[in-house]
């Protein structure tokens, strides 16, 4: 008898396999896609921030270098010779009883031109003209390019417009007597 209840019992849960075997694999299959889905959301994130974070070490690594090289600055100006040294540089200061010499070509001493003119430097070679000769040159360049360039605008506004003395081009009143 046991036999034939095992029998029975196994028939019974044979229909509910078979019914239950493809919405099973489709939730399951459902079921992994979403945790792939979320899998792979997670490892974007953690891409984006550890880039964020690998671009905020370089730029505190910068940020640590600028300041230490301003506090390197800070030290040398609190240095009294190195602040001497720069106003006698940059400023052209002497202590009293000195005189100051300025060669102006030092090339004329020395018999060898700047190396700025020997790389060939444009600019430098251009100027030949003090700094103030130059922008009366210049003023004057400018002067005469807007000189021609509204010299043939004026002429043809003047030739191509037959307007009165109101701003009108005329034709309007013109085509007023001939509708009367």
């Amino acid at each position: 008898m046991s036999t034939s209840k095992h029998d029975t019992a196994s028939q019974r849960t044979k229909p509910k396999r078979k019914g239950s075997g493809p919405v099973a694999f489709f939730v399951s299959l459902f079921i992994l896609a979403l945790g792939a889905i979320q899998l792979v959301s997670t490892f974007h994130s953690y891409a984006l921030n550890l880039a964020e974070l690998n671009g905020l070490k370089r730029q505190e690594a910068a940020l640590i270098e600028r300041k230490q090289e301003l506090e390197n600055d800070i030290a040398r100006w609190d240095d009294t010779a190195y602040v001497t040294a720069q106003a006698r540089e940059r400023l052209g200061f002497v202590f009293p009883g000195e005189q100051a010499i300025r060669v102006d070509h030092p090339e004329a001493v020395t018999g060898e031109s700047d190396t700025k003119q020997q790389t060939g430097d444009s600019s430098s070679e251009h100027s030949s003209l003090p700094w103030y000769s130059e922008l009366s040159y210049a003023l004057k360049q400018a002067d005469q390019s807007e000189d021609t360039s509204t010299s043939p605008s004026t002429t043809d506004n003047s030739s191509g417009s037959s307007g009165s003395a109101d701003g009108t081009d005329g034709s309007a009143g013109q085509s007023g007597n001939s509708q009367q």
